[in-house]
């Protein structure tokens, strides 16, 4: 799993195996460490809900995701889903969520779980 985060926008990627966990387990977690400390993402289904929402405590940010999406979401096509979180009056936070395709360029980075990109042609 990948996070993006760039001011009130999380962006998050994830691998074959990862989506389906999600649909299976419920959940799917990650961490990077800081000496003493981890920042934990994770996302969680949650069933009571229609579209994507989003908590932070504790150093950990977990991204909801409706779980009739969830369960379905490894045996179809579709990219991911987005929505607008309204935080306040003034603010609101931009959550996606999608699943990781294969870099077309040359890269060192271990994509062999990743879906293979659309936009390679043969």
């Amino acid at each position: 799993m990948k996070i993006r985060i760039k001011g009130n926008s999380i962006r998050i990627r994830v691998t074959k195996s990862e989506v389906e966990r999600l649909g299976r387990e419920g959940c799917v977690e990650e961490h990077t460490s800081f000496m003493d400390n981890r920042f934990i993402y994770a996302l969680q289904c949650s069933g009571g809900i229609h579209e994507l929402s989003a908590a932070y405590c504790g150093n950990k940010i977990t991204v909801f995701v409706p779980t009739s999406f969830a369960e379905e979401w490894s045996r179809n096509d579709l990219v991911g889903c987005s929505a607008q979180m309204q935080l306040n009056e003034k603010e609101s936070l931009f959550l996606l969520l999608e699943k990781d395709f294969a870099c077309l360029d040359n890269t060192l980075e271990d994509q062999s779980d990743n879906y293979s990109n659309p936009g390679k042609t043969c």
